[in-house]
């Protein structure tokens, strides 16, 4: 026969034809066949239609020209390019999950898949598959082994004790103050059976500041690193488990320094502590130059010590959108490279033997890899300074070998190198925000380029200076307004969902201000270092302070007319659309990157939707001090002065106005109020908070708790604050755990932090200081009900248990992990579960001491929550 029928393409003749049913096969082949030798039957089905036809004619041409751009991408190599972004994503799915996912299951599969994709050849798109998920099993296998590595011991709770440390380093940190990381040698009164490895120490600054590998002692108030301030916000706890940071506090007076003998560590450690004294030296001596905001600025340009800069200007800068230019970010590693690279360039070109004889440019290339190595060591290893080193240098070495240097290429190579070391920073903004940033202008600048090589140059009508001048003067404006334009708006969507605000006149602020920072600051900056140690650097540092006094006027300025705009929480796939749409607008250069259009679409309609606002609502802290009722209209708080850290984020999250302060109704004095709890209390007793207040004073509370408003808190001062929701819930806040049990006679809820039980016997729902160690900070939608079982409770913690969050369940009374919760708060078949995972012998956790025996409760019957 010579015509070919194949099934599987539907090849006729060589023309390929659309998918058809059996019956359609045998009609055609009976026509071409002939009556001879097959009879024509009739039709079982109808034939298809012009229409079908071309639809399918459509469709599969559009499958051409997808597998033709697929392989136009491949040709170009931009498969490389995805290899970071599944590493990532790989590194996110294992530091989200709620509890460690097994390593060796995905180290096994990793390999069995790479092996697999190695061994196909013919079918590409399952090649791909593959080693996408190989990847992604790499990244999960890499969060594991830095979570191992870091091994960080977080403080379960706050106290106050004496401690015996090694200064590791100090950073100023303005108002006179110096920022202690200090390494605990010992503790006492009491001391601590946790005890954290580094802690983070404010210290006044009256008593100097001590040299890195001081030992110094003095009496501290350590706490835990904060957690979310509300369910979804970024936990603090993380980022300081993956800098080594257990505890964060403050000296009650300046502390002392001691003679002991402490082993000084290896040689790195050395190494290390020679670069931050140096760096510390490069600070007191631009600060002690050009004192005030001026001089903090310049020092934390060149050493990343930004903290000596006054709050008022760094809040300037982050409404105008300055506040990258603070950080030793890209922008600053690139105008230093490039100022160096271009300056050694150019003075080895005024030697024209030399450079027919050298390789000027990789001659120029070292050197701005060196120098750009030395603004890395003494700019403290910060995170973004990190990341930007790692970038330029890789753009200097590809000079070095004769490779682009400005391609997407590079800037995967500098994701993956840091994405092996640590991929924690995958979940920074600091990270998501300088790589959106750089891949964007990358590839614009690949796009503009490629458009410039099509259209034909047109030779200027005039040829005279002035009209070259004008040109090249508007080439530089509309570079800075298209590069400001790109990064803000590849940024954009990391601010809002990390910050909950847009700053909406960026693009002026960084148009007015980057002239000045790229030809006075950068320049004038690079030659004080260089002239530094012969003392000649003076001129040039102030130089770079009146500098960048101009910049702090501009941003002050444009923070003056108000565009810091708030937006709120966003939804939870809101980055996840948003990033995925920008990855491909960038990585890819065909038109599959218009891909990415719709999924922007996507989470731009998310952003659009309105957070949900419930009609009354309560949110409650992590430590209990800070509970707040909103409502409709605005939100009223138990405190006259509501701690900015954590009012601030919750400000941001739910775009909330300024709180309503409280009422206060001191009409007990301190006479009145009883001062201790009655001798011969029985020990049950006195643990369920029943400390047997005289009846008239528990009447009297009782009264005053039953509130009726529902517009502002009503507190007895260091007692308590009740208030009563527009559902009906009297909700009571306790600062004086003696008054616990009344509040669980009257109230429909119970905040009391100092509480020493965990549960009402009434059945009010308690949360106490350890249940909300356990959740994290709270928040509850009353739903219009007073009944617990029908509020929406959203918890911040309580569904995980990671090595940076496991800290909470620590009960050191016990010596246990405990992550039970009461049973109105979770469901019991989790909370079960949880309690089983965590509630181990703490020896095999390292952490050692006694262990206590649980104090059982006084039979109900006996008395009620009262004390009565």
């Amino acid at each position: 026969m010579a015509d070919k029928l194949e099934d599987e393409g539907n090849v006729i003749d060589g023309v390929m034809a659309p998918s058809a049913p059996a019956a359609d096969l045998a009609l055609l082949s009976a026509e071409r066949i002939g009556p001879a030798a097959v009879p024509v039957l009739a039709p079982i089905a109808p034939r298809r239609t012009a229409a079908s036809l071309s639809v399918v004619a459509v469709a599969q041409a559009a499958r051409d020209r997808m597998s033709a751009a697929i392989a136009e991408e491949g040709r170009y190599g931009h498969g490389f390019l995805f290899v970071p972004v599944a590493i990532g994503a790989g590194a996110v799915i294992w530091l989200l999950s709620a509890s460690d996912p097994p390593f060796w299951p995905f180290a096994l599969a990793a390999i069995v898949v790479t092996g697999a994709a190695l061994s196909i050849s013919h079918n590409h798109a399952a090649r791909a598959v593959l080693l996408a998920a190989a990847l992604v099993s790499l990244g999960m296998m890499l969060a594991q082994m830095e979570t191992w590595r870091r091994a960080t011991v977080i403080l379960d709770t706050a106290v106050t004790s004496d401690i015996v440390g090694m200064v590791e380093r100090s950073e100023m940190s303005g108002a006179g103050r110096v920022r202690y990381v200090v390494r605990i040698i010992s503790t006492a009164d009491p001391e601590i059976r946790r005890p954290p490895g580094q802690v983070l120490l404010m210290a006044s600054g009256r008593g100097g500041r001590f040299d890195n590998g001081a030992v110094i002692a003095g009496r501290a108030r350590l706490s835990p690193p904060a957690g979310p301030a509300l369910p979804g916000l970024h936990d603090f706890a993380f980022s300081s488990y993956f800098d080594g940071i257990g505890a964060v506090g403050y000296f009650y007076a300046a502390p002392h320094q001691i003679e002991a003998s402490v082993d000084p560590g290896n040689w790195s450690y050395a190494v290390e502590r020679w670069l931050f004294d140096l760096r510390a030296q490069i600070g007191n001596r631009i600060r002690g130059l050009v004192p005030g905001d001026a001089g903090a600025f310049a020092a934390a340009i060149i050493t990343d010590e930004r903290r000596a800069i006054s709050e008022e200007t760094v809040e300037a800068l982050r409404v105008a959108g300055l506040a990258h230019i603070v950080a030793i970010s890209g922008l600053n590693m690139a105008l230093a490279a490039g100022i160096f690279f271009i300056g050694l360039r150019t003075a080895l070109a005024l030697f024209p033997g030399f450079a027919q004889a050298w390789p000027v440019k990789k001659i120029a290339a070292a050197g701005a890899l060196a120098m750009v190595t030395a603004y890395y060591l003494i700019s403290g290893f910060g995170v973004s300074a990190q990341r930007a080193y790692i970038m330029m240098a890789v753009i200097l070495i590809a000079v070095l070998l004769d490779r682009p240097s400005i391609s997407l290429r590079n800037v995967a190579l500098s994701a993956i190198i840091i994405l092996v070391w640590t991929p924690s920073e995958v979940l920074g903004p600091s990270f998501q925000m300088s790589f959106a940033a750089t891949a964007a202008l990358v590839a614009g600048y690949a796009a503009w380029t490629r458009r410039a090589e099509r259209r034909p140059r047109e030779p200027l009508p005039l040829h005279h200076p002035s009209v070259t001048w004008l040109v090249g003067g508007w080439k530089f404006v509309a570079g800075i307004i298209m590069t400001s334009l790109i990064g803000s708006l590849a940024t954009t969507m990391f601010s809002v969902e990390h910050f909950h605000r847009i700053a909406t006149y960026g693009l002026a602020a960084n148009l007015a201000s980057m002239p000045i920072i790229s030809f006075l600051v950068m320049p004038a900056g690079l030659i004080a270092m260089l002239l530094m140690p012969f003392g000649l650097d003076a001129p040039f540092i102030f130089v770079m302070a009146k500098s960048l006094d101009w910049v702090i006027v501009i941003a002050r300025h444009v923070a003056g007319w108000g565009g810091d705009f708030t937006v709120g929480q966003q939804h939870s796939s809101f980055l996840l659309f948003g990033a995925s749409g920008l990855l491909l607008l960038t990585l890819l250069r065909t038109r599959l990157r218009y891909l990415g259009l719709p999924l922007i679409a996507v989470a731009l309609w998310l952003f659009l939707q309105p957070w949900p606002e419930p009609p009354s609502s309560l949110l409650i802290a992590e430590d209990g001090t800070l509970v707040g009722l909103r409502r409709e209209g605005g939100i009223a708080v138990n405190r006259a002065k509501v701690p900015d850290f954590i009012y601030g984020q919750w400000r941001r999250a739910r775009r909330l106005p300024d709180p309503e302060a409280p009422i206060i109704r001191d009409e007990w004095r301190d006479k009145d109020m009883p001062k201790e709890v009655p001798k011969g209390l029985s020990q049950n007793r006195a643990k369920t908070g029943a400390a047997r207040l005289p009846k008239a004073v528990i009447e009297r509370a009782r009264d005053r708790m039953e509130v009726t408003s529902a517009d502002r808190f009503e507190c007895q001062p260091k007692a308590w604050c009740a208030i009563m929701s527009p559902d009906g819930v009297i909700v009571v806040v306790i600062e004086d755990s003696r008054f616990t049990g009344v509040a669980c006679d009257v109230a429909g809820l119970v905040v009391a932090p100092r509480a020493r039980f965990d549960e009402c016997r009434s059945g009010t729902p308690l949360l106490s200081g350890r249940t909300l160690r356990n959740t994290g900070a709270v928040e509850i939608d009353f739903a219009g009900s007073p009944i617990a079982d029908e509020w929406i409770i959203e918890t911040a913690m309580s569904a995980s248990a990671r090595p940076w969050t496991v800290h909470r369940q620590y009960d050191w009374h016990r010596g246990i992990y405990d992550a039970s919760l009461p049973p109105w708060l979770v469901r019991p078949s989790q909370n079960s579960s949880i309690e089983d995972d965590l509630s181990v012998d703490v020896s095999a956790m390292g952490a050692g001491g006694d262990f206590q025996d649980q104090q059982g409760f006084a039979d109900p019957a006996d008395f009620n929550d009262s004390g009565e």
